[in-house]
């Protein structure tokens, strides 16, 4: 990776990082919350440690009060552990109810892969276009990030958006956001991944609707995922078993996407990103019931962008699609 990979905002020292996402402002209030229910609790102990202790100190004399009793004492220690209970259990329902806004499946307006690898993030667009250690987006709408590691765990991190997701070889996560306003914030690396972990860094450019679609027409190069994804399908003959004939030993593709599909052994499981990704990588993991393990593996002959795009381009094809007879692997 060059030095002129990175390019960093210009931002200066701040001990509060700007609030730039739609649930930043929420974040930092359950951090303030835990913060002063923390130091609550803090002071309540050091207070009676400082009380008792100046109270029941040898050096003090004098008949001292007479115990709490019994049932007092115990309704008194009850009510202080149910008070706790009851501001924990909120705080984990807000914590919670705010994990899912951001980590949830809920839809959105756009989906960016990225792909983190030892030093750099790399980026790619619905369109194709591509970027390395800048992410650019348009503000005011919702952004999934799909996200994995191309060796070692990584963690996509921006502070002004209070996004912080790990990317996990193997594993596909998403995190979701919103950016409120416009201008660049620091793009980080939050977990160590080897010698030159500090320059796995960056930024993240957030733009007016117009300015992102003329960003993306500067720079786009290339065909589309699904388009990049069928040639690769194409390229590795994969038609050759899959999209053969009406005999063919492998089963067709089209309209697989989200659909439960029979498994041998009995099992079922529901066509998502995880299977199909598992399908390319380790074909006898989920064997399609009515056909033989011969799928050899494809790991180490493809990279994470291209798994991405042969993921697009399987997303992509609708029921009907493919036709069995046609030999030739165009899509109908």
């Amino acid at each position: 990776m060059s030095e002129q990979a990175i390019v960093d905002p210009d931002i200066g020292y701040q001990l509060i990082p700007t609030e730039a996402s739609d649930y930043a402002t929420q974040v930092d209030h359950l951090y303030y919350g835990l913060l002063g229910l923390s130091a609550l609790l803090i002071a309540i102990l050091v207070g009676l440690i400082a009380v008792f202790g100046f109270r029941y100190h040898r050096s003090r004399t004098g008949a001292r009060r007479p115990r709490i009793a019994g049932k007092a004492g115990h309704r008194i220690e009850i009510g202080f552990a149910a008070m706790l209970a009851l501001f924990f259990m909120g705080l984990f329902y807000w914590g919670s109810h705010l994990y899912m806004d951001v980590y949830g499946d809920e839809p959105s307006d756009i989906t960016i892969n990225v792909i983190g690898k030892q030093w750099m993030w790399k980026v790619q667009h619905p369109d194709g276009t591509r970027e390395i250690n800048t992410l650019h987006v348009p503000v005011g709408e919702s952004v999934t990030l799909r996200l994995t590691s191309q060796d070692v765990i990584h963690s996509f991190s921006i502070p002004a958006l209070r996004l912080k997701r790990d990317a996990v070889p193997g594993f596909y996560t998403t995190a979701r956001f919103t950016a409120s306003q416009t201008g660049e914030f620091r793009l980080f690396c939050a977990e160590y991944c080897g010698n030159d972990h500090s320059r796995m860094r960056g930024r993240v450019v957030v733009m007016s609707r117009a300015d992102y679609e003329d960003w993306l027409t500067r720079h786009g190069e290339g065909p589309s995922p699904a388009v990049a994804g069928k040639q690769l399908f194409q390229s590795h003959g994969c038609t050759g078993c899959h999209q053969d004939s009406a005999g063919a030993p492998a089963p067709a593709l089209d309209g697989l996407y989200g659909r439960t599909v029979p498994l041998e052994g009995g099992d079922t499981i529901v066509a998502d990103e995880a299977y199909i990704r598992d399908s390319i990588l380790q074909p006898q993991k989920h064997v399609v019931a009515g056909f033989q393990p011969i799928m050899p593996s494809f790991s180490g002959q493809i990279s994470e962008s291209e798994i991405f795009q042969m993921i697009a381009y399987i997303k992509s094809l609708q029921p009907g699609d493919w036709h069995q007879d046609d030999a030739s692997g165009a899509t109908q």
